[in-house]
């Protein structure tokens, strides 16, 4: 299994980015997809889950401003990232999950992604 991120970069306050995972996963539907985010001296944060049904859940801090999809013909997941604040700033890593429970917590998670940068700037 291989997963990577890609789409990071630097963006300004208020800005958007949509970052991309590519994973090499048999069956890519039958996986829920999920990405969480580091930031700098900080434990690593839940961000957003797409499940293999396609139910989306969100951490408190994006909700209302990130969006995650998936089109299971390209074994892909997205994040869409709008009005990026400084607090968005934080290695963005893609994950997947065989199992259902724990979804919002990086140990319901089997395999990871190398994470991909986003910082926003002013």
């Amino acid at each position: 299994v291989q997963l990577q991120a890609f789409g990071g970069g630097l963006v300004q306050i208020g800005g958007s980015l949509r970052l991309s995972c590519a994973a090499s996963i048999p069956i890519f539907s039958k996986y829920h997809m999920g990405w969480f985010r580091q930031a700098p001296g900080k434990e690593r944060e839940f961000v957003a889950v797409i499940t293999s049904g396609g139910t989306t859940n969100y951490g408190d801090s994006v909700k209302g401003r990130f969006t995650i999809s998936r089109d299971n013909t390209k074994n892909t997941v997205y994040l869409q990232m709008n009005s990026l604040q400084p607090e968005d700033t934080a290695v963005y890593y893609c994950a997947t999950a065989w199992r259902s429970g724990e979804l919002r917590t990086s140990r319901g998670y089997d395999y990871w992604g190398q994470g991909t940068q986003v910082t926003v700037s002013s």
